[in-house]
């Protein structure tokens, strides 16, 4: 049986909302091309969905079950892509999981771009000695989970026999706030000696489209997928820091975030 990852996409909400028509061909029209060659190629497909896809709702954790709210072009285009995968699976016969991420991280994260996760940002400006930039006041909640244990559960979907269109959430199933990254960061880099004396952060205004809280239920990968995570969120956190430690140091400019 042939098996595709589909993981392309423009990742990114705040360019989305600069560049809303780019997000939708990427996302969704790029989507639908995979979508057409699984079903001329007899494939199975896991789509890279996003936690963006359930918006700001009000209630603690993120469940597959909710309706979705998109709050920019990205989540919406993401979305579509999602709504691609139920239709080719129901038209066609495709099966398909649709694996909504939260907060991906891990090593060899670009940390030089505008649209860069934040903790290959702050990875990288603390070890260079710069001033993280936080957007809003940095009580905004994420699910962040380690790339290793993403591609584990990934493989398990890929892997599996399901039929039809499934979709599941991939996390920890725990919110950190950005100050709280940031401070767990702070405390890693005091373990390894790397600097002495951080610089405050930077505080900048919210970003339009951003979620508040972000909060994964992760019953339904564990219950159909058997999805466990081996390494979590501390583990993650401290191999990629000294991932970040290990690189080159960028010579200083500006802060980063």
């Amino acid at each position: 049986v042939r098996k595709i990852v589909h993981l392309a996409a423009l990742p990114s909400v705040a360019r989305s909302v600069e560049r809303p028509l780019d997000s939708h061909h990427a996302c969704a029209t790029g989507t639908a091309t995979v979508l057409r060659a699984a079903h001329e190629a007899g494939a199975r497909v896991v789509y890279a969905g996003s936690s963006s896809a359930y918006g700001d709702q009000q209630v603690l954790k993120k469940h597959e079950d909710l309706r979705e709210a998109p709050l920019s072009p990205y989540a919406a285009a993401k979305l579509a892509g999602e709504l691609y995968c139920r239709t080719f699976a129901r038209v066609y016969g495709l099966p398909v999981v649709v694996v909504r991420f939260f907060n991906v991280f891990g090593p060899r994260q670009p940390a030089d771009s505008p649209y860069s996760g934040v903790v290959a940002a702050f990875c990288r400006a603390l070890l260079a000695n710069r001033a993280v930039r936080i957007d809003g006041d940095g009580l905004q909640a994420r699910d962040f989970t380690y790339v290793e244990d993403v591609v584990d559960g990934v493989l398990q979907c890929l892997d599996a026999d399901s039929t039809g269109c499934e979709t599941v959430n991939l996390a920890y199933g725990n919110a950190t706030t950005v100050l709280e990254l940031y401070e767990r960061l702070r405390e890693l880099l005091r373990e390894q000696g790397a600097v002495d004396d951080v610089p405050v952060p930077q505080f900048a205004p919210p970003r339009a489209g951003d979620v508040r809280h972000s909060l994964a239920d992760v019953t339904r990968a564990k219950e159909r997928f058997g999805f466990v995570p081996r390494v979590g969120f501390a583990e993650g956190l401290a191999r990629t820091f000294d991932w970040y430690r290990r690189q080159p140091r960028p010579s200083p400019r500006g802060s980063e975030s």
